[in-house]
């Protein structure tokens, strides 16, 4: 069996970016190789056209090519052409593609065609409560429309989308996993009253409100510090820095405890992770996020928010706290919890390891996706 993947990022030193949705399939795709299947992995809009083999997992990169007229549209055919032809030279079974700005769009392929939902445009325009481009909606629901079969990386986001595209295809729910064996311990002590947030510095992830909330945490606990990991985005309503738009709401005192790291290569983030004594990530806009799995996996106590795709990962009271962003008491209050009470820590990392092994193994999620390849492929013999 061959799979092929259509994504715009991967984690890969010649990629320039690369978040969850990389990450995820990554881990999908690595699984695969390690059970003798086949992948290949097409990555548009790129710098430059390059073929590169990493570790079994056949990259390519498809530069990004203008055209004088309808150029959304003649550069999707170039992807469709290119990929056809790679299907038919390498025997490829299926094409996954991602949601997002629904690139497959006008797309035909010789091998059926599955979307996972890991988070369309318009899915987080409807829970950021903001208008969407007429134009990426039109494209990702003609995508969807179009599309041989839906998967979603949970069930929250499957039933928003079947609800904001009035879809009526049956949408299968196969869960993001991780390798915990690249998540296990490792040998760094963690920084006492030490909080950690991580992933693109952007209001939909919670990130203005946490300003609040620590601002209440300093109040009662002045030496905790806050390390932010992630890139600065410009914000969408205010078009300006989110992390000036951050420090503007801290207090005098907070805006002395907080650190604030750009990046750092993907194998180190879990170095991050370690030394944090609690992570907080206060997202109002997921699907099934490869942060909140990857501090999990590390036994870290977390305090999330409790909307949607939170209920299908944590367990509140278990694996750390789920708690609504905008109720910045009561989120303060659950990370000095943690932050005070080292057992309970300790206990909730334990909780949130083992959901990870209950649930999340990504041997076992391949297995669920490998099923699922079959029997599109065997339903199209």
């Amino acid at each position: 069996m061959h799979i092929a993947f259509l994504t715009p990022e991967y984690p890969h030193k010649k990629i320039a970016n690369c978040a969850g949705l990389g990450t995820s399939i990554k881990n999908l795709a690595s699984e695969l190789i390690k059970l003798h299947y086949k992948v290949s992995v097409f990555i548009y809009s790129q710098d430059t056209s390059e073929i590169v083999d990493d570790n079994g997992i056949i990259i390519h990169k498809i530069a990004y090519k203008k055209h004088s007229f309808l150029s959304w549209y003649f550069y999707r055919k170039d992807i469709q052409k290119y990929i056809n032809k790679v299907i038919q030279k390498e025997k490829i079974d299926l094409v996954e593609a991602a949601d997002w700005t629904g690139i497959t769009a006008f797309m035909k392929f010789d091998c059926p065609i599955l979307i996972r939902l890991h988070s369309s445009d318009a899915y987080f325009c409807n829970l950021e409560g903001r208008k969407q481009h007429f134009k990426n909606f039109f494209f990702e629901k003609k995508a969807l429309k179009s599309a041989s079969y839906i998967t979603s990386v949970s069930k929250f986001t499957a039933d928003k989308t079947k609800e904001i595209f009035n879809l009526k295809q049956e949408i299968k729910i196969i869960h993001n996993g991780i390798d915990i064996q690249h998540f296990s311990e490792i040998d760094t002590e963690t920084l006492p009253s030490s909080i950690l947030y991580f992933g693109s510095i952007i209001r939909k992830k919670g990130v203005l409100e946490l300003a609040s909330i620590f601002n209440l945490i300093i109040k009662k606990s002045p030496n905790t510090i806050l390390n932010l990991l992630g890139k600065d985005v410009i914000d969408i309503f205010k078009k300006k820095s989110t992390l000036q738009l951050f420090k503007e709401k801290l207090s005098e005192k907070a805006l002395k405890k907080i650190n604030h790291i750009n990046h750092v290569p993907y194998q180190e983030v879990k170095n991050y992770i370690t030394k944090a004594s609690v992570v907080v990530l206060p997202s109002f806009a997921e699907a099934f996020p490869m942060t909140w799995l990857e501090a999990m996996a590390l036994k870290k106590a977390l305090v999330t928010s409790d909307i949607g795709w939170a209920k299908e990962l944590m367990i509140d009271g278990e694996t750390g706290y789920t708690v609504n962003p905008k109720n910045h008491q009561e989120y303060a209050d659950k990370v000095l919890q943690l932050l005070n009470d080292q057992v309970l820590n300790s206990k909730m990392g334990n909780g949130a390891r083992n959901r990870i092994e209950d649930s999340f193994l990504q041997k076992n999620i391949a297995k669920q996706n490998i099923n699922y390849y079959k029997s599109i492929i065997n339903e199209k013999i």
